[in-house]
């Protein structure tokens, strides 16, 4: 049948979404394992939620003053673009709040780590978490953990140490948290130390750091009742920063720490369970996300509902650092592959604030440069569903085609054709006159697929002879 839709043919507005039209276009139902159980005698939500409340009180008193007295032409609360609080500033909130200055840097911190507060360059406004945290047990306990997560920021570390045997230090952190968590009760340091350098000289060997040069022949047992203080060097290397470990850990209320002791306190353990659950269900998803680099645990996360994508990429992100995990998902985006362009921004979406610097980084390449946008319209309050209102109209287009082509490359071809529904241009012609003009790699092939999957005979032709034109250079 001869289609009676003119050349023309206007395009049905709908509010143009980001890149979460491809991934949904290959979500398969999989079965769900029933929701795991914390262990037995770990207090309800509500009640760690009151815990972390009781934890984070001063922090959230000083990030509502803030909010109320800082708010947008009433001042400002920083001074030098690093998140510290201007000297006056302080001094006002010591005042008005009954604390001393240093009290009041110190919760101010607290209240960053915990997200409570968001800092942008020289300004600050309160997070999502304040706002939510007298109604949403759920926020608070976010806050907290995020909190537990910097532990090793919390508390400042032994001087006249190594910066690369503090990193090894907190790296192994897990580890020990980990046997606190099973043993359930008091655990001696001494035992503790045994486990962190056990797990230290793991990481040296795998890392494959082996001593060059003439090494000491090993001693003679030494005589019965003798101390041996050369037996083991890295222990009095290790001591005191297994301490600094332990006292940051109890700072932020992970744990008690007291008489050779330590002991985890239900937030901790509650903490560290839901990690192990995090990385459990990590270890038995069908690519084993847990251990892949990260355009393989993208690649895995693509057949996934939204939901269960976001809980791979936790687990995925707790087991390794931050910094390192942002690097590889920005790496990840760099490919040729559109989708995994997508899925690596959706990953950095459940970062949060410790991936703003370096997604601010990529704003000026162009491959990353709308994606990079929409997710710091988001980071910054913006609506979802507004925050495409931030990009050119070109960088509109360029992702349209960058969204087409993850969908061409790994969709369906309806699921192309209903794309046309997000463009930003009114008609068909002026969609194709700027998809040409944008220069995206992928504009023929883009074309070439969409003319093959529309059911309109008239509309496919004019595609494909934009696709020829873009391929010849012609007009």
């Amino acid at each position: 049948m001869t289609s009676r839709i003119p050349r023309d043919s206007r395009l049905r507005l709908v509010r143009p979404r980001p890149l979460a039209a491809a991934p949904r276009a290959m979500n398969q139902q999989r079965s769900r394992r029933p929701a795991p159980r914390p262990p037995e005698g770990t207090p309800a939500p509500a009640e760690l939620a009151g815990m972390a409340r009781s934890r984070l009180a001063g922090a959230a008193r000083v990030a509502l003053w803030a909010d109320a007295a800082l708010r947008p032409g009433k001042g400002n609360a920083t001074s030098d673009g690093k998140a510290t609080l201007a000297d006056a500033t302080a001094q006002r909130a010591a005042h008005e709040l009954g604390l001393t200055p240093a009290q009041i840097r110190a919760e101010w911190d607290t209240a960053r780590l915990a997200g409570l507060v968001e800092v942008h360059g020289d300004s600050a406004r309160p997070g999502w978490r304040l706002r939510a945290w007298n109604r949403d047990d759920t926020a608070v306990l976010r806050g907290w953990v995020a909190f537990f997560d910097a532990w090793s920021l919390a508390h400042p570390e032994p001087a006249h140490h190594e910066p690369a045997s503090v990193a090894e230090v907190v790296s192994a952190m897990p580890q020990v948290l980990s046997f606190l968590q099973l043993s359930a009760g008091p655990v001696p340091v001494e035992q503790l130390l045994d486990l962190l350098q056990q797990r230290v000289t793991e990481l040296r060997t795998e890392r494959c750091e082996v001593p060059y040069g003439p090494q000491r022949e090993p001693a003679s047992p030494p005589p019965p009742g003798t101390a041996d203080v050369d037996a083991a060097p890295e222990d009095t290397e290790l001591a005191p920063l297994l301490d600094w470990a332990l006292h940051a850990l109890a700072s932020v209320g992970a744990l008690t720490y007291g008489d050779g002791q330590a002991t985890l306190t239900p937030l901790g353990s509650w903490a560290v369970w839901v990690k192990l659950e995090q990385i459990c269900v990590a270890a038995q998803s069908p690519a084993g996300n847990i251990e892949a680099v990260a355009e393989d645990m993208l690649r895995g996360c693509a057949q996934l509902r939204p939901n269960a994508a976001r809980a791979e990429y936790r687990a995925w992100l707790a087991a390794r650092p931050v910094g390192s995990a942002v690097t590889e998902l920005l790496d990840a985006a760099r490919g040729e592959d559109a989708l995994l362009r997508g899925l690596a921004f959706e990953a950095l979406r459940v970062v949060g604030a410790p991936a703003e610097p370096d997604v601010r980084g990529v704003v000026d390449e162009p491959t990353l440069r709308p994606y990079a946008l929409l997710w710091l319209a988001e980071h910054d309050g913006a609506d979802p569903e507004d925050a495409h209102e931030v990009l050119t109209r070109e960088e509109a287009t360029w992702l349209w085609v960058d969204t087409a082509a993850a969908v061409a490359d790994h969709g369906e071809a309806p699921l192309l054709v209903r794309h046309l529904e997000s463009a930003v241009q009114p008609t068909v012609p002026a969609l194709l006159d700027e998809v040409r003009a944008v220069g995206h790699p992928r504009t023929v092939q883009v074309l070439v697929a969409l003319a093959a999957a529309h059911p309109d005979p008239a509309l496919a032709k004019a595609v494909r002879r934009a696709a020829f034109q873009v391929h010849t250079g012609g007009s």
